[in-house]
């Protein structure tokens, strides 16, 4: 348990944070950034610049885009799979007839066995295989693992290869991936959504710099503190918790600290971790500065242990994994919002009635999951939501996996679909970080970085000059690729969008349809791809896909009026698939 004046230091850290970070920074107007979309975008939409009125982000944890999509669309569909845990049968998966060819995947690269430059060769990960080792996915690891672009040392740099009881490992285990017959709901919702091979972590490195760039496209800005929550005046040389600091000690994020304003910081690590606050605006001040509702919901966040007059609050519930191993729910370091002094609820407070979800109140915005479930088919519905699963369904190898993340997936897509408010709901499925999982393709740097911890992939770029924006080290992107997919009436179905984007191209999706302005500070939101091209904004679609909670197949389509499942109209990708039956 965090050190008992916690609480108190915390309060006054926060209050004195908060009242600077808002002094000091002006909400930037930003020109609307929907690139060459549908002229229905500008169009008058009561306040929104589409017909979206709603924006669920859920917002898993490492996996790249290989690991999942490495065969897409074909899957083995060998006889007699079953799924890790349950024993339940493996779903087949057989893909639609006009399911688009040019998608850049491991296979159509050419890159399978034997073919591969990496000293180990892909291999496939069967539904008994869900619950694997944990791969290496530090900033420096992952830039080494790219050597030049050449992306052929991932088994040197990022490859672990053994680990827990009930967790399979083998020699070169960042190599492989999943298909259609593990990962089969995403891979269905590809098939009747829209899902994008072009879309990477904002930067390199693990779960909280992947988080940041979700809600501020910012991982600069960060103040050390101790356990006890006592400012580092000047973060020690190697410091994990804030790197590159200035003269001020403010640094940048490139691991993953707790945040500074959660009592149950340090709750399931050692207790005397250092901790790190952020300053500066994120999503969540903007949305509220425009009097938008919004919240992020996550698993676990209800504590335990309350806090009282002398004792921080306690987050420590659990469930069982697929490989029956207990895991806690909450992590402190899977909560953005939690590092700014502005939008953290730091003893875990409920809100003080549903009618206060998504709303100015006691929980400032921070939400257990199950808030989420109490206004889903409600008008009280926040315009923008973030969903984090508890931490044995957000998809993160060795405590959880794709079997259990499916199952969470599904059932939250399914009670969104049935809810009042699908008709004009976005759902963006997207991922922290890789995991340091191989994935083959590589985007050109756009932000350099050259400090130490930086491997000549990006010093590289920033000798040949490529910038560093506002001279923040320690930002060095794009980083690995990522599964992208977005599940919406108005998502085109069965497309793969081509367009170059990364994290912070959502949180800029949501800065321009609620025009919020821009977040500033060399914010990644400046310079991220748009999402639209997943999108046909003129026409609503009038079909929904239902999936099975435990196998991912399709469990029920409701058809549109004229019988062929349409949602869009490019090139006749918009035709009804069994895929999953």
């Amino acid at each position: 348990m965090p050190h008992p004046a916690q609480r108190f230091t915390r309060k006054r850290v926060a209050a004195a944070t908060g009242a600077a970070a808002l002094a000091a920074t002006a909400l930037t107007a930003g020109a609307i950034g929907f690139g060459a979309g549908p002229a229905s975008a500008g169009e008058n939409h009561s306040g929104t610049a589409t017909p979206i009125k709603h924006v669920v982000v859920i917002f898993q944890e490492n996996v790249s885009f290989d690991h999942y999509f490495a065969t897409y669309p074909q899957a083995a569909n060998t006889p007699g799979e079953a799924q890790q845990g349950t024993g339940t049968a493996a779903a087949s998966f057989t893909a639609a007839k006009n399911t688009p060819k040019d998608i850049n995947t491991l296979a159509t690269a050419g890159l399978l066995a034997p073919n591969n430059p990496n000293a180990v060769q892909p291999a496939r990960l069967s539904p008994m295989q869900a619950v694997t080792c944990d791969q290496d996915h530090g900033y420096t690891a992952e830039q080494k693992a790219y050597n030049g672009g050449a992306m052929d040392q991932f088994v040197q740099f990022t490859s672990r290869d053994s680990c827990g009881t009930n967790q399979y490992g083998r020699p070169g285990l960042t190599m492989d991936y999943y298909d259609g017959n593990t990962v089969t709901g995403i891979w269905n919702y590809a098939q009747n959504y829209a899902m994008s091979d072009n879309h990477f972590s904002t930067v390199f490195g693990p779960s909280t710099p992947g988080a940041l760039n979700l809600v501020s496209g910012q991982t600069h800005g960060a103040t050390e503190y101790t356990a006890a929550g006592q400012p580092v005046a000047t973060p020690a040389a190697g410091s994990s918790t804030v790197r590159q600091p200035d003269a001020n000690g403010v640094g940048t994020v490139i691991n993953d600290p707790d945040p500074v304003y959660d009592d149950c910081s340090n709750n399931s690590h050692a207790k005397t971790n250092n901790l790190a606050g952020m300053t500066g605006r994120n999503i969540g001040d903007l949305l509220s500065a425009k009097g938008t509702s919004w919240g992020w919901f996550q698993g676990g966040f209800t504590p335990t242990t309350a806090a009282t007059g002398t004792t921080p609050a306690s987050c420590l519930s659990s469930h069982t994994n697929a490989a029956g191993a207990s895991v806690v729910d909450y992590s402190p370091h899977h909560q953005p919002f939690q590092y700014y002094a502005s939008t953290a609820n730091p003893h875990h407070l409920a809100p003080a009635s549903d009618a206060e979800i998504g709303h100015n109140g006691q929980a400032n915005h921070q939400y257990d999951l199950t808030a989420f479930n109490k206004v889903v088919n409600t008008d009280n519905m926040p315009a923008v939501s973030f969903l984090k699963a508890g931490m044995y369904q957000d998809g993160h190898a060795a405590y959880s996996d794709p079997v259990d993340e499916q199952n969470f997936i599904t059932n939250t897509v399914n009670q969104i679909q049935n809810s009042k408010n699908w008709e004009n709901t976005a759902v963006v499925l997207a991922y922290d970080d890789s995991d340091g999982w191989y994935d083959h393709a590589v985007a050109k740097v756009k932000n350099s970085s050259n400090s130490a911890d930086d491997a000549a992939w990006c010093q590289t770029a920033a000798a040949s000059g490529i910038p560093m924006a506002s001279g923040y080290a320690d930002r060095c992107g794009p980083g690995p690729r990522q599964p992208l997919v977005v599940i919406s009436p108005y998502a085109k179905k069965n497309y793969v969008d081509h367009t170059q984007t990364d994290q912070a191209s959502i949180l800029r999706f949501i800065e321009d349809n609620w025009h919020t302005g821009q977040i500033g500070d060399a914010s990644a939101d400046a310079t991220a791809g748009p999402v639209n091209a997943m999108f046909n904004f003129d026409r609503q679609r009038t079909d929904k896909v239902l999936l099975n909670e435990q196998t991912g197949a399709v469990a029920s389509i409701t058809k549109t009026e004229d019988g062929n499942n349409s949602g869009h109209d490019d090139g006749g990708n918009n035709r009804g698939s069994n895929s999953g039956e």
